[in-house]
């Protein structure tokens, strides 16, 4: 049974990763374009941008709904942004393998806090996760598109990790927990990275017009909104339809 429970978190996850890329495509994808053509540095400097961003390189290849580096287009004239795939190609396949890794987060989740996801609370799962993963963390570190200046990587990792995981516990103590002090600990916990602040860099020049970087921070953080929000729903409803079928 739990097998099955497995495959439908990740068919949820494939599913919303196919609708996320139409997002992207729609919002997010002509601003990059846009943003490329403000870049003068050479190739390694975009690279580098690229490796900064907000949401982790390193993760953000397996985790993130909208991973600048999939749409960028050095990479892309370099002979294909991901196993050779085209700008499309590349930003579909990372949103299938992130769509699969939030639906299986998302039954974790549920298995170990005890609380089912249906078809009625799915919504507010989905909001659970853009919250932890997105928003949240965006408070200190928003979307930021190539070229924007950024500070060291391994800083903006480690706080960033911190912040998820400062989230997720957070949102449990202040939704699950019943206990008026453990509500009070989870705002706590949640505003704790923010009160030690994320790191900034030091030069905040940058040929990127501002007005441009405050859409692209919307635009993503809209459209991993409507991720979740499919996620949440698709999710509750295959395991409301799954468990039926196994009572």
């Amino acid at each position: 049974m739990i097998i099955r429970f497995l495959l439908v978190a990740i068919a949820a996850g494939l599913l919303s990763g196919v609708l996320m890329t139409g997002a992207q495509e729609l919002k997010v994808t002509p601003l990059i374009v846009h943003a490329e053509q403000y870049e003068s540095g050479p190739a390694e400097d975009h690279q580098d941008s690229l490796r900064s961003a907000p949401t982790l390189r390193l993760l953000a290849e397996i985790f993130s709904p909208v991973s600048e580096a999939y749409a960028h287009g050095d990479a892309e004239e370099a002979g294909g942004i991901l196993f050779g795939l085209d700008r499309f190609g590349g930003t579909l396949m990372a949103n299938l393998v992130t769509g699969a890794g939030f639906g299986l987060l998302l039954f974790a989740a549920s298995l170990i806090t005890g609380v089912s996801i249906t078809l009625k609370n799915g919504v507010l799962w989905g909001a659970a996760g853009w919250l932890a993963f997105q928003f949240l963390p965006a408070i200190g570190l928003p979307p930021e598109l190539p070229g924007f200046p950024a500070a060291d990587l391994h800083d903006r990792q480690a706080w960033w990790m911190a912040t998820v995981v400062l989230s997720v516990i957070g949102l449990y103590l202040l939704v699950l927990r019943p206990e008026i002090l453990a509500k009070g600990l989870g705002v706590v916990v949640i505003a704790a990275p923010h009160l030690y602040g994320a790191p900034q860099p030091t030069d905040l020049t940058s040929d990127v017009p501002a007005l441009l970087g405050a859409e692209f921070a919307v635009a993503a953080l809209a459209t991993t909104a409507f991720f979740w929000v499919a996620l949440g729903l698709l999710l509750g409803g295959a395991m409301d339809r799954t468990g039926r079928a196994e009572g």
